[in-house]
Formats: C-alpha cells, structure tokens, sequence
C-alpha cells in the first residue's frame, strides 16, 4: 500500500499539486488520471522520489518515504518496479540483457540463475526466445512486454506504469492492460498506472484518482464512473458521441445485473 498525505508541489510560482491526498491499494491496478497539466505526473515522480513535495508525506507500507535516510531509500527502490512511456529499451542490448541489467545492478547472482530468471519473466509476458533480439527486431507491444518483464524481474512489491499503451494499437493495449492486471493480483503487487486511455480506466481501474488542475477531483473505481455525477470526470472520460452511447449502454447493463 502507498498513501500519501496532502502532497503540495510548485515550480516557481506555478501551483502544481495542491493538498493531493489517496491510498493506493496493494493488489488492485490503482490509476491517476487526468488532462495534460493536471499534476499526474509530477505526482508520480513524487512517490518514487524523482521530485520532493513542499509539503505532505508519502508512506509505503506504513513506512514514511518522505522521512527516510538516503540509504533507506536505495533499499525500498530495489522494491520498486518501473515500466516506461516508451519502455526505454537500451537500444544496444539484446532483450536477454535488457531485462538482466536490473539483475546485475541490484544481485549478487551467478549468471545461470540470473538467466533462470529473466527466461521466467520472459515465459511470464508470453515472449519465450526472444532472448538474443534486438529492441529494433520487435515490435511496439513486444517492446512493452520487455519492459514490463524488466520491471517485474526482481519480484517488485510496488510497479509504477507510465502510460504504458501509449503508441499502441487498441488490440495490443488490451494485451497489455490484461497483462498488468494479471500481475498484479498474481503477485499482489501495488501497480501505480499513469494513463490517458480510457478502454484502460473501464477495463482496470479498481482504484481512480481523477485529478484537475493538481488536484483530487473524484475517486472511485471504473463502476463507480458509470453512476457519477461529477460533471468534469464525465466531460473527460464521455467527451465523445461514441463513449456517451457507450456509458449509457453500461448503465443499462449495469442496472440488469443488480436486478438479477
């Protein structure tokens, strides 16, 4: 679990979170949303502590973040996994050793453990012998499976997703949002997801944060959106003609299985 407590960030004079606060879950995929400039962004590099807040605190796993020594940090890092907006793949490495860099950084391993491991995480994201391809021999949806099974090589405890279906077509983002959340329960992950895409927020948000103009606007999970009132989440998750028609046929079948 990862809470934080009334996170305020500017930039100069420019306000960017404001007295954000919200638990994220361990097990569920837990998402932050929200239009560009928003702060979900910055709010993400605050828990991994990319920036520091001004104020507020974050707490994993009933340990605070935001009062932890150097050292402390370092350690609780190795707990954490990241898969990145466009998987940041190390063009020179095969993907064997993409997904071993962490391995070798964070391990002592002899190397045929160390590729007992990657080749499980590989099995995991349904990518047997891909070991000796280049990030420039496979496509955009393999790219992030590389990356999520880099980001999940060292049995991370919590997973931070940077709009992972960024650049994908709808079919392989599915592939991947059904993949993050099967890790997540799998392995009873706290996943973090940065995303824009809305299939996503319908499909696995257990746990939402809508924020707007650095702040909490509305929590909730994907059901949770059918039924809201908020005039603001339902402009930037139904803005259009197709996603209104959509909304309204979920509530419909929404309101038959409560009938049942």
């Amino acid at each position: 679990m990862i809470e934080f407590k009334n996170i305020n960030k500017k930039f100069g004079d420019k306000v960017v979170l404001d007295g954000v606060s919200h638990v994220m879950e361990t097990g569920k995929t837990n998402l932050i949303i929200g239009t560009s400039g928003s702060g979900k962004t910055v709010l993400q590099k605050c828990l991994v502590g990319l920036f520091e807040p001004d104020a507020g605190e974050i707490i994993y796993d009933g340990k605070s973040f935001t009062n932890m020594t150097e050292d402390d940090r370092k350690l609780l890092r190795q707990q954490i996994g990241m898969l990145f907006q466009g998987s940041a793949l190390f063009d020179s490495m095969t993907v064997e050793e993409n997904i071993m860099f962490p391995l070798n950084m964070f391990t002592h391993d002899n190397f045929v453990k160390k590729l007992k491991r990657v080749n499980e995480v590989l099995d995991r994201v349904n990518l047997k012998e891909a070991n000796k391809k280049s990030p420039s021999e496979i496509s955009g949806g393999m790219k992030k499976r590389v990356g999520i099974a880099r980001a999940i090589v060292l049995n991370p405890k919590f997973l931070f997703c940077d709009e992972p279906n960024s650049g994908l077509d709808p079919v392989t983002s599915m592939v991947i949002d059904k993949l993050i959340k099967e890790l997540t329960v799998e392995f009873n992950i706290t996943t973090i997801v940065n995303t824009h895409d809305m299939n996503s927020v319908m499909e696995i948000g257990d746990n939402i944060l809508y924020m707007v103009k650095g702040k909490k606007e509305w929590t909730g999970n994907s059901k949770d959106i059918i039924f809201s009132e908020n005039k603001q989440l339902n402009e930037f998750i139904f803005a259009s003609e197709f996603l209104q028609d959509a909304k309204s046929l979920r509530m419909m079948e929404a309101k038959a299985i409560q009938k049942q």
